[in-house]
């Protein structure tokens, strides 16, 4: 092999300016032998060239994942791809990727380690921490405790919560959150896989938790027509006091438009609900730009040495472009504190759990999102808006 070809998603603007960091680093060496080459397709086009190229036995050394993770978890079937956990075990660098970025992969790809987390997102409940502390109010650490302090803050005069009833998925994300923490990390994949229903009893309370924090009101009054950028400007002035969100927010916590300082920026796990089969360390988390190499030229030299240096790397690289992903990053690089509790919190977690839509198809999951205002405003009861839901999902 003369070259190492990456095909990666247009939209995809992160992963080649680290690459090209470990080609005057890390990777100097292999790109001298073979040197990267890259290429761009959109992403909606990926899933598509990817089989037909496979197909033709010329899928290239390295692809970007598309937006179907069942598509990549039949290329993975069909041995298209490489396995991650063996390869990079017999090139003494398996260590290199976080465990719980290898279980994201794992729960989203068929339940093999045949991608790899060029980013990694976890998510949970971010937090002004100087309105807390001068409140006196304490990080909530189970359900109740959360509702209690929602209060709290609503007869202080902030919005509690900040979300966006636009987009939709910011509150679904709580409604999954929720059985997480009451049924278990595996409850959406019962679902996908028809042992459970969303219009079980204990579904549906999950939606009836998330329906009862708009009803008290902890949305605010606006949470209907709040864009994203909307909502997350309602917590970076200073007017809410919690967005629940994942850690791609830090580049808006880091930037200039924050007016309460990174600094006031803390970070909680979404809380433990009592009496629940889930585990408050259960992160959801996604591996936002994920690539694979396919395994035909995998034992290829100059692949090998690709391979190795990316796993040896790539952490570092981009933790010091200021990305999160799920390489481990063990470089002395100065972060904001907010920054490093993210990392350190995704470098020490070993399991994670998916999102509400995650494993949903796409009528499922637009219908989930475009309707889960009408549930926190009281427009749909958590049974309606579970069955319609569960009804997409059964066609």
């Amino acid at each position: 092999m003369t070259s190492f070809t990456f095909t990666k998603n247009a939209e995809n603007t992160t992963t080649e300016p680290v690459l090209d960091a470990l080609i005057d680093g890390e990777c100097k060496a292999a790109n001298d032998a073979a040197p990267l080459e890259v290429n761009s397709i959109p992403q909606a086009e990926i899933d598509a060239q990817m089989q037909l190229l496979a197909s033709q036995d010329g899928l290239p050394v390295m692809f970007s994942a598309g937006g179907n993770p069942a598509e990549g978890a039949k290329l993975a079937e069909a041995g298209a791809l490489v396995d991650f956990d063996a390869k990079l075990t017999e090139l003494g660098v398996r260590d290199k990727i976080s465990e719980g970025a290898v279980s994201t992969i794992e729960k989203l790809y068929g339940g093999g380690f045949d991608f790899l987390p060029f980013q990694y997102n976890i998510e949970g409940v971010f937090y002004n921490k100087a309105l807390f502390a001068e409140n006196g109010w304490e990080v909530p650490t189970t359900w109740t405790e959360l509702t209690d302090l929602a209060a709290e803050v609503q007869a202080a005069g902030k919005t509690p919560f900040a979300a966006s009833g636009e987009q939709g998925w910011p509150l679904t994300r709580l409604v999954s959150g929720y059985l997480f923490r009451s049924l278990g990390a595996d409850a959406l994949e019962k679902v996908a896989d028809g042992s459970a229903k969303l219009t079980d009893p204990e579904y549906v309370a999950a939606a009836q938790a998330i329906a009862d924090l708009g009803t008290a009101g902890y949305f605010g009054a606006n949470v209907t027509s709040l864009d994203y950028d909307a909502a997350t400007n309602e917590f970076l002035t200073g007017n809410a006091a919690m967005i629940y969100m994942g850690s791609w927010l830090l580049g808006n916590i880091n930037g200039d438009g924050n007016q309460i300082g990174a600094d006031n920026v803390g970070f909680f796990p979404f809380p433990a609900v009592e009496g629940g089969a889930g585990s408050i360390d259960d992160y959801p988390a996604n591996v936002g730009l994920p690539a694979t190499f396919a395994a035909k030229t995998a034992d290829d030299p100059n692949v090998e040495a690709w391979l190795t240096c990316i796993a040896n790397g790539y952490g570092n690289a981009a933790l010091e472009q200021g990305q999160i992903t799920g390489f481990v990053a063990d470089a002395d690089v100065d972060l904001p504190e907010i920054s490093q509790t993210i990392a350190d919190t995704i470098g020490s977690s070993t399991s994670s759990v998916l999102w509400f839509e995650a494993l949903f198809n796409a009528e499922a999951s637009q219908i989930s999102s475009t309707n889960a205002a009408l549930l926190v405003t009281g427009q749909l009861s958590p049974e309606e808006f579970m069955t319609m839901v569960q009804d997409a999902l059964d066609k």
